[in-house]
């Protein structure tokens, strides 16, 4: 992944931006950048640059050699300065998911102050909450946090060996879903559970994935929705589900899910794994620096990525909320051409 794909070598030297974030918004940010010839500074709380591309998302989906490669080029030939195990965050602190190696702590205002701009790019570091009973005892991990761990622990980041599970259930539909279920079922799990409230069709991860997991060993369970997990000694030991019917289609198009009175039924699991997304993790709690927040917790930018400061700019999917890779990458892209448009435009006019 050549994140500096766009020269062959460095520009002359135009002004200093840092990048919050390590991810793939950040990272194509960072090689649009350099290539102007800015001084680019990235700063991320991992131990190692690629976010959720090189912590989370399989690696036969994004080979982790290729995002190295991508990492040591920016690096090595354009002079990008990677910053690790380091947070950003202005204000009290908040802990989200791969916080563990963090070392340090700088305030967002501090970078504001120190450098020309500021492009945030943290993406969403925090599992969405399915706001049901028992959600928050032993054994219920979301998907986020049980793929990062084992990724961890296969890379020999940490001794603590993941929790091998018997029954594991698994509650989504979309890509963490999958990848959850199959890390589970690759990790020595008996059964594996696959539960989504809709059917196939309108499964975001797609009807082919969904098909080859089955193939696998998977247990594909559809129109079914978690009521409450079963927990015994503040233990999970199983997910009582309601049947659902589709009914009308909802905001999002699709049609929505209706539960069925008296169709609840409970699935024993000694692993839940809620996989229903994740949310956004600004570097911050609320409105801080004129930059906002929406409702969903998203930085608002406008038509160039520009926040409510001049010099912060946001991209990625802590301005969208969850989505594809290649998604977050055009995103960091057209974020840094404007901000080499707004640097060029300011150094012509003084």
């Amino acid at each position: 992944m050549r994140f500096g794909f766009l020269c062959k070598e460095r520009g002359g030297a135009r002004g200093r931006v840092a990048i919050v974030g390590a991810g793939p918004a950040g990272l194509a940010a960072a090689g649009y950048l350099a290539c102007q010839g800015y001084e680019v500074d990235v700063y991320d709380k991992l131990p190692y640059p690629g976010g959720m591309m090189m912590f989370v998302i399989p690696s036969f989906r994004i080979p982790r050699d290729s995002i190295v490669e991508g990492v040591e080029d920016l690096e090595k030939r354009l002079s990008v300065k990677f910053v690790l195990k380091t947070k950003v965050f202005e204000g009290d602190d908040r802990h989200d998911e791969g916080d563990d190696f963090v070392e340090r702590r700088v305030p967002l205002s501090k970078l504001v102050e120190e450098y020309d701009v500021v492009l945030i790019t943290t993406g969403t570091w925090r599992s969405r909450s399915m706001g049901i009973e028992g959600e928050n005892a032993l054994g219920v991990v979301p998907a986020l946090e049980y793929i990062y761990r084992w990724w961890l622990y296969e890379a020999k980041l940490t001794n603590e060996k993941p929790f091998i599970a018997k029954r594991v259930v698994v509650i989504g539909g979309g890509l963490a879903a999958i990848d959850a279920a199959e890390v589970a079922l690759k990790r020595g799990a008996e059964e594996v559970f696959l539960v989504y409230r809709r059917t196939i069709r309108e499964a975001p991860a797609g009807e082919y994935e969904i098909r080859r997991l089955v193939r696998e060993g998977v247990n594909w369970i559809e129109l079914a929705q978690p009521k409450r997990i079963v927990v015994e000694n503040n233990v999970a030991r199983g997910v009582e589900f309601v049947r659902m019917r589709l009914g009308e289609p909802d905001e999002s198009g699709r049609p929505r899910p209706v539960p069925i009175p008296g169709s609840e039924f409970v699935i024993e699991a000694d692993l839940v794994v809620p996989a229903i997304g994740e949310e956004p993790t600004p570097p911050m709690k609320s409105e801080v620096l004129g930059i906002k927040l929406d409702k969903r917790g998203r930085i608002v930018v406008d038509h160039e990525y520009r926040t409510g400061n001049e010099k912060v700019f946001a991209a990625g999917d802590v301005v969208t909320g969850p989505s594809m890779v290649g998604r977050a990458t055009g995103s960091g892209l057209r974020a840094a051409r404007a901000i080499d448009r707004f640097l060029r435009a300011r150094l012509r006019t003084g």
